[in-house]
């Protein structure tokens, strides 16, 4: 096996857990490129915040030696909660403790900025999306660019999200629809323009919720805040709606929500710009694979699940565990092997939890207790 600061290292996919393995790999004299299939690393939004967890985010990012600069540009006051029942009247209330740093907020985009800076110039070749990759039976990996090229290398990282193309090499699973539905709004400048829906959902996030629907807010770093309208739904649900005729939605979505609080309806009534369309899909659980030689996966790619906080923060922990394992092992194939014996369980656990949060979140029930947010029991 050619020797590690030799060998030849692929990560497909420029989001956190790619870049921050690449940034770890970096500071320990690895060479590695990052291929990303986007023109430009402002080619797209990246969403809204995600809350930092202090046993896998920060952990991560604590390996690749960021820890200080993500947490300077993170918002604690980001950890407030609500949990409203749909006649708006609050049933429980979380402001964070004086110091508390245990699920801080960033913005994505921040996250990722602070990312895409601390590697070499030249690590991330944007515009680079992959076709395919094909074991070649001997370890090495061929990657077949979508711009026809191909490149060899002794070890592709898959960390290219939901619908990976890395993914086959090792797996034959897709993601499936979870049955539930997210429609995201937006409010911009909400604090001068939108008062009413800042007073309501505070510094951090809001979820309201009845029966087989809630409404969730969020507060973000840029003075937005961002809404999701979560049902459970057909995966056609929208058929014969035209999801660009902003009116219409709100139409469909306030019939959906009738009966709700005036309060809560406003977070479908008056939004700056369109609606998004955001189906949840999910890896099988388990979804695990045979290890091959030349070729493994992190973050989505790996272990697709419901959106409940969890996946950036497991997709940055997946990059640190292996970049370290790389770091350390004997080989590269010893490397992925010991960081697939640890991810794999770990991520089984978690697609589990989540599975079990969206059920909780979205009940199959229109007379469904309400429940804590998810993982917040014993607050």
């Amino acid at each position: 096996m050619t020797t590690h600061h030799l060998a030849r290292i692929a990560i497909v996919g420029g989001g956190p857990g790619g870049l921050l393995c690449a940034r770890i790999l970096q500071r320990h004299g690895h060479a590695v490129t990052v291929h990303e299939r986007e023109a430009s690393a402002g080619a797209r939004f990246q969403g809204g915040t995600l809350d930092m967890h202090a046993d896998t985010g920060q952990e991560a990012l604590r390996a690749a030696g960021l820890l200080d600069r993500v947490m300077a540009l993170a918002r604690p006051e980001g950890q407030e909660l609500r949990l409203l029942d749909r006649s708006a009247a609050v049933l429980w209330h979380r402001l964070p403790a004086e110091g508390e740093t245990s699920r801080p907020e960033i913005d994505r985009g921040l996250l990722r900025g602070l990312l895409l800076d601390s590697l070499a110039p030249g690590t991330v070749r944007w515009g680079e999306g992959v076709e395919e990759v094909v074991p070649l039976g001997d370890g090495p990996c061929r990657v077949r660019f979508t711009h026809g090229t191909t490149e060899d290398f002794d070890l592709v990282i898959g960390a290219d999200g939901a619908w990976s193309r890395v993914r086959p090499a090792l797996s034959d699973a897709l993601p499936a629809y979870t049955g539930v539905t997210f429609v995201e709004a937006c409010f911009d400048d909400c604090d001068i323009r939108h008062p009413g829906i800042a007073r309501l959902v505070g510094q951090g996030t809001l979820s309201a919720k009845g029966g087989r629907r809630a409404l969730m807010a969020q507060r973000n770093g840029d003075g937005s805040i961002r809404v999701y309208a979560a049902f459970r739904a057909a995966e056609d649900w929208h058929a014969g709606l035209d999801l660009d005729d902003t009116d219409a939605v709100r139409a469909d979505l306030l019939q959906r929500y009738d009966g709700w609080d005036e309060s809560l309806l406003d977070l479908l009534r008056h939004n700056d710009g369109g609606f998004v369309h955001r189906p949840l899909y999910a890896l099988p659980v388990p979804h695990t694979w045979e290890h091959a030689p030349g070729v493994t996966l992190l973050g989505d790619a790996a272990h697709l699940m419901p959106p409940l906080g969890v996946g950036a923060n497991l997709a940055m922990l997946d990059g640190a565990d292996l970049a370290r394992a790389l770091v350390t092992e004997d080989s590269v194939d010893d490397a992925v092997r010991a960081y697939e014996a640890v991810m794999l369980p770990r991520s089984v656990e978690n697609a589990t939890f989540c599975a079990e949060g969206l059920a909780r979140l979205i009940p199959d029930s229109e007379t469904a207790e309400i429940t804590f947010p998810y993982g917040y029991d014993a607050a």
